[in-house]
């Protein structure tokens, strides 16, 4: 039998300049109001080889509540609360809830045949750093200061290295930053 190849975790997300993905109560119009529908950030280039997209129980909360359900790959949503629960009718085929830690997830996808997946949702890619599975993140400064709220990085237990593998800035100030985490 041949060894299962673990799939590999990749992160895009957008902070404020102080480092946060969303208020304290999860409002993201700071973020909202600021994108600029002329200029392309990158995100088709970035989901086109992805094969799933994985997400934490606060991002999927808060996607639901924003329309028609834009994603057109698999998302599975981690989480204990969900975990267990229905999906909504909407939803059927679209989502799966789990209840699994980072490396159980990486594993029961790899053993699924997942090669590359989205991970989205702040606590959510805290654990996968904590656990050293994000290859790499693309992260999208915002050019404001909201003065806290949720942080995109949270307490590791040591330092991650990363190295910087591309810089852009656009015209609406906004500027992405794409990182390899080191081994």
């Amino acid at each position: 039998m041949q060894p299962t190849t673990m799939p590999t975790a990749h992160a895009f997300i957008a902070t404020s300049l102080d480092g946060f993905i969303a208020r304290a109560d999860g409002d993201i119009g700071w973020l909202l109001q600021r994108d600029d529908p002329t200029e392309d950030h990158g995100y088709t280039d970035f989901i086109a080889d992805k094969d799933m997209i994985v997400m934490g129980r606060g991002c999927y909360e808060k996607v639901v509540t924003m329309g028609d359900w834009f994603y057109d790959r698999p998302v599975l949503v981690v989480s204990r609360q969900l975990a267990g629960t229905p999906i909504p009718d909407s939803l059927a085929g679209k989502v799966r809830f789990a209840n699994r830690t980072p490396r159980e997830l990486m594993t029961d996808l790899a053993d699924q045949g997942v090669r590359r997946i989205y991970v989205d949702g702040g606590q959510l890619i805290q654990s996968f750093l904590r656990d050293g599975l994000i290859t790499d993140i693309t992260i999208t400064t915002v050019p404001v200061l909201i003065g806290g709220g949720r942080s995109l990085f949270g307490a590791l237990p040591q330092d991650i290295d990363l190295a910087l593998e591309s810089s852009r800035s656009f015209p609406s100030g906004l500027v992405q930053s794409t990182y390899r985490v080191q081994p």
